[in-house]
């Protein structure tokens, strides 16, 4: 390979010496550095890690707002501060968003208008008119998701025949038939099946003096609530929808015990489900499933008392952040990611590895190795032993690769008192998610070739979140790892990952990140794989990156993009 770039202030800085100082910066930065670094390890744990609050949009408190007048339990001091929290998050035009500085959605919309009818504020609230004005311009009820229209028909406020079926049968379809269940991305397994469960039962709970017919633009008992078909014709859509219809058929037979498979389906559905709890922080340990199996197990009968409901419920009040006026509600914890994150950043500043802070955040990142066969093995059978790191605190079964890249790339930087077991923990982890490798030469996060369109054409798919294809993100962050470790260009699993990363390069020179915000996420990480490898920078299609990157450097000198590019 031929020289990079002379000037790497253009790509970004290489890591300092091992316990250096960030050398030729003006005191200013420097101070700035030292500052930060005090303060993150202020903010260290104990135990060792870090851990920073994920700031979401208002509808984990909206649901949970609907959820316990769902279950006839509202606690009005929690009640009154998620109500401040909704308000808070509105929008000046009366709705509310999904990121921020949005427009506003939809479902979000209807939710906070729902949750805080549901805790009495007077539908002739000024910021009540307005949110209603919002929602019926956004086509109201009719034009929710799935999910949403679930949520509102356990209220009785959505007639269930509308809501596209979720039939329990799905986790009966195994490898066997080309689209099977193992064939949709991990999370959306974790919701649909106690959503699967919740749809046979259909429990519906009114509150009493509730509707949200002002929220349906020709009235609730309005005929288009049905999924509009596509005017093609025949299309993969249109087939669901079909097949949708006739779930809805055997419906009325599963009603009468007479469906020939539902028992078992929904005997599978229970079992998966609570296979699942074992060595995870909830379901998946991410709110709308954990949300979601709650209400399942009430759906199938278990007592408020079973250990099973009050383990998920506890797991559930763990994500609220409680304040003197208000509650928040994180969707997840995220431990591990920031622990990898804040060691690499502590080091390349200047931290000394022989630091304990350091030590300790190695020795904590080591612990929570995942050394179990989870979900990924159905997906991926190579016969490797069982490794990788999952986002949470603890989810045994949802190991990601992305977030296995990152402690790997921490785990390299920082000797331990046991350098032994640190060596043969890298080894297991990076040989783990080199088995990860897609056909096309790149890494998704959970599942090995989880690419098939067809799934996002079923109606319940709109959540569009049905697959876990391959990124530029998560490729380039394993191929930065592999320059570190001295793979090199003559290894073909380099090769089909560079390709992988070229075939997807945008026009204007930059890459989508799928795992954050957006194509400058995307397009830092390839730079920094392609450096690490030592890749020759002045080519053309490096160049062009480049370019792009300074073309949107903002005035002040920072980055920044917002969700919707």
């Amino acid at each position: 390979m031929s020289e990079t770039i002379s000037d790497p202030r253009r790509v970004g800085r290489q890591p300092t010496a091992s316990g250096g100082r960030v050398g030729s910066q003006p005191d200013a930065l420097q101070t700035a550095i030292e500052r930060s670094q005090l303060h993150l390890l202020g903010l260290q744990k104990p135990e060792g890690y870090w851990v920073g609050e994920l700031m979401v949009d208002s509808t984990l408190c909206s649901d949970m707002i609907a959820y316990h007048h769902w279950d006839g339990k509202v606690d009005k001091t929690w009640q009154r501060k998620a109500v401040n929290h909704i308000f808070s998050m509105q929008l000046p035009d009366g709705g509310w968003n999904i990121y921020y500085g949005g427009p506003p959605d939809i479902n979000a919309t209807i939710k906070g208008y729902l949750a805080l009818k549901l805790a009495g504020v007077p539908v002739t609230d000024p910021r009540m008119l307005k949110a209603r004005q919002v929602a019926l311009s956004l086509g109201g009820a009719p034009r929710m998701n799935t999910f949403s229209r679930l949520y509102l028909a356990l209220l009785g406020l959505f007639p269930w025949e509308y809501v596209p079926t979720i039939p329990c049968e799905v986790i009966l379809i195994g490898k066997w038939f080309h689209v099977n269940f193992w064939e949709m991305s991990s999370w959306t397994r974790s919701m649909l099946v106690p959503l699967s469960i919740i749809n046979h039962f259909k429990p519906t709970r009114r509150p009493k003096n509730i509707t949200l017919d002002e929220l349906y633009p020709e009235g609730y008992h309005e005929r288009d609530l049905a999924l509009p078909p596509d005017p093609q014709g025949f299309t993969w859509r249109n087939f669901f929808i079909w097949l949708d219809r006739l779930h809805k058929f055997a419906e009325k037979f599963a009603e009468h015990n007479i469906h020939p498979f539902r028992k078992r389906a929904l005997k599978k559905a229970e079992q998966w489900m609570l296979e699942r709890f074992d060595g995870s922080d909830g379901l998946a340990a991410i709110f709308p499933a954990m949300l979601n199996a709650l209400i399942a197990l009430k759906a199938l009968g278990y007592p408020d008392d079973h250990p099973e409901v009050i383990r998920a419920e506890r797991e559930l009040k763990r994500l609220e952040h409680e304040t003197e006026d208000e509650l928040r509600i994180e969707p997840c914890f995220s431990p591990v990611w920031d622990t990898a994150i804040v060691t690499i950043c502590l080091h390349e500043s200047g931290i000394s590895e022989q630091r304990p802070a350091m030590k300790k955040a190695v020795d904590w990142l080591i612990s929570k190795e995942i050394r179990f066969r989870g979900d990924w093995q159905y997906k991926n059978p190579a016969k490797v032993e069982a490794s990788g790191w999952a986002f949470e605190y603890e989810n045994k079964w949802n190991p990601d690769v992305d977030d296995t890249a990152m402690v790997l790339l921490a785990l390299r930087k920082v000797p331990t008192d046991n350098p032994r077991l640190r060596d043969e923990c890298f080894k297991r982890g990076l040989d783990w998610t080199m088995t990860f490798q897609c056909k096309d030469g790149g890494w998704g996060a959970f599942d090995k070739d989880c690419t098939k369109n067809i799934l996002e054409k079923v109606p319940f798919a709109d959540h569009n979140a049905m697959l876990d294809p391959e990124c530029a993100d998560i490729t380039a962050r394993i191929l930065e790892l592999l320059g570190y470790e001295g793979v090199g260009l003559d290894n073909s699993q380099v090769n089909e990952a560079i390709q992988f990363i070229r075939e997807h390069q945008e026009e204007d020179g930059s890459w989508y990140g799928r795992w954050g915000v957006n194509y400058i996420y995307g397009t830092w990480q390839v730079l920094r794989g392609m450096r690490a490898l030592n890749w020759n920078m002045n080519e053309p299609w490096l160049l062009k990156t480049r370019d792009w990157l300074e073309s949107v450097q903002h005035q002040d000198g920072g980055w920044g993009e917002r969700c919707n590019t």
